[in-house]
């Protein structure tokens, strides 16, 4: 290691690496984890990257897998994923100096429902958990076709191979930062939790992190072969090609990229079950795939059965997930009752006695709000409890959190919405670009509770309350004044889904 201008040099397997010096932190940027996953490498497992000479700079982001853009509003909400690129198996380290030994290590998987998304953004900036000691990684992987089409041919889940890839990259490297490989946790929000609760289930990750955090994301959304292929054959139609990888992998990317832009629109207006399989309900048209090798089981069952528990764990959702995906654009207002009606039997509730428990705690909710509150549930608070309740049943201490801070964007409707506690956590109130979803004035103590609870899990395995149980479900509620632990908050509602979700 060596010291110069503000830069740091380290050495790495694959060679030298010049980072920058900000306010105490060291930063390496767009360091490359894999080989470009293009040409002969396309639809393949991740390769190695090529070794280099001399010191190759690290001082800024790298490519992005080449990807739709954000509709609007949702382009000004969640921002600027990066520049695309043919490189993009990459990845960002933030240490306090190199020359430390043993520090934890925390491995940041982002969401973007397995189709958008980037390691880079501003929110994701991990410079605020160096400062308190741990190394911290944010990486990129592959999205959409390219990391989980499946047509039964072929290596399934790319996407999750890429984040295993990253995995051993810190296990091999991670020492020259500062990083104890022994001391990892790996987290995630939205599509990074379930790629988090997938790898917790997966024997080709075991060993590879000692925790997990998985923010808004279980184990529940996987898709099935004949889901894979159906997704498969639609894509292929769309781009007028024969259902087969290479035929698929021959169409320029410009229009690969357009045609699942397309598909996805498709899936969010029409999700007939007989096009589109399992994934008609949760609207993600490429997530991991059971194939029985790479995801041997569903995550959750390989869970119930013992998988990762011996894997220090926290999972969480927000108070009003949903509210992410019906506020913007207005769509809660344009719910009736019959589509709410609807929602409820296709999930398997009792229609009236549910509607029912859910109006008792918002007697002034419309049909929209109560849509949300439903979804919210079937879609991220009871898998979170699904996944915390096996951990412990099988001798783990889950803990588990609600984040309850209200965004004021939309006039105050916005709410405790999906992705609205990422800032917070990576205590990013004051950076430029990091906090869109939290409206002009955060509260800070909210970020100190949270990043304070973050990094004691990493450093300790414990976040500061007790973990979750059957019997006294105590649950860390964060809101604006911090946090509060309370007993199974909202256990009418939760009660509705036991032999149903």
């Amino acid at each position: 290691m060596s010291v110069a201008a503000g830069n740091l040099v380290v050495t790495t397997r694959h060679g030298q690496l010049r980072g920058q010096v900000t306010e105490g932190v060291a930063a390496f940027k767009g360091i490359p984890y894999a080989a470009p996953p293009f040409g002969p490498n396309r639809f393949q497992p991740p390769q190695p990257p090529q070794a280099w000479d001399g010191v190759r700079d690290a001082l800024a982001y790298g490519a992005v897998l080449p990807q739709p853009r954000y509709v609007p509003p949702f382009d000004q909400l969640l921002g600027d994923q990066g520049h695309a690129g043919e490189d993009c198996l990459n990845l960002n380290v933030w240490t306090p100096h190199p020359s430390r030994d043993r520090l934890p290590v925390m491995v940041w998987i982002h969401g973007g429902a397995f189709h958008r998304g980037s390691g880079a953004l501003a929110t994701y900036d991990g410079g605020r958990f160096a400062r308190d000691g741990v190394v911290c990684v944010t990486i990129n992987y592959r999205l959409g076709a390219d990391g989980f089409l499946y047509l039964g041919e072929g290596i399934a889940n790319r996407g999750l191979l890429d984040q295993i890839a990253a995995l051993e990259w810190v296990q091999e490297n991670i020492k020259a930062f500062g990083g104890d490989p022994a001391r990892v946790t790996i987290f995630g929000e939205s599509a990074g939790a379930f790629s988090v609760a997938t790898l917790l289930s997966m024997p080709r990750a075991q060993g590879l992190f000692q925790q997990g955090i998985a923010q808004s994301g279980a184990a529940q959304h996987t898709s099935s072969v004949p889901t894979a292929q159906m997704i498969g054959r639609n894509l292929a139609e769309k781009l007028g090609v024969a259902p087969t990888m290479t035929s698929i992998g021959a169409v320029p990317l410009e229009r690969l990229v357009a045609a699942q832009a397309e598909l996805s629109m498709e899936l969010a207006l029409r999700p007939d079950p007989a096009r589109w399989g399992e994934v008609a309900t949760n609207g993600m048209m490429f997530e991991p795939v059971v194939d029985g090798e790479v995801v041997p089981a569903p995550p959750i069952e390989r869970i119930v059965a013992g998988a990762g528990a011996d894997v220090d764990l926290m999972v969480g959702t927000t108070t009003e997930e949903w509210r992410f995906f019906l506020v913007p654009g207005g769509a809660i207002d344009l719910v009736t009752d019959d589509r709410l009606v609807t929602t409820a039997r296709v999930m398997g509730l009792d229609v009236e006695r549910a509607l029912r428990v859910y109006r008792t705690s918002r007697p002034q909710a419309t049909p929209g709000d109560l849509l949300g509150a439903l979804i919210t549930d079937w879609f991220f608070r009871i898998p979170a409890i699904r996944l915390a309740e096996a951990h412990a049943r099988n001798g783990g201490s889950p803990y588990v959190y609600e984040f309850a801070w209200r965004s004021p964007l939309f006039n105050g409707r916005f709410g405790a919405a999906h992705a609205v506690e990422i800032g917070f956590v990576f205590d990013n109130l004051g950076r430029e670009g990091a906090m869109t979803l939290a409206g002009d004035a955060p509260p800070q103590a909210l970020a100190d509770a949270m990043h304070r609870a973050w990094v004691a899990f990493a450093t300790s395995g414990a976040p500061g309350w007790s973990p979750y149980d059957a019997d006294e479900r105590s649950v860390m509620r964060f809101d604006g004044t911090g946090g509060t632990v309370v007993s199974d908050p909202a256990a009418q509602e939760r009660g509705l889904w036991d032999g149903i979700r």
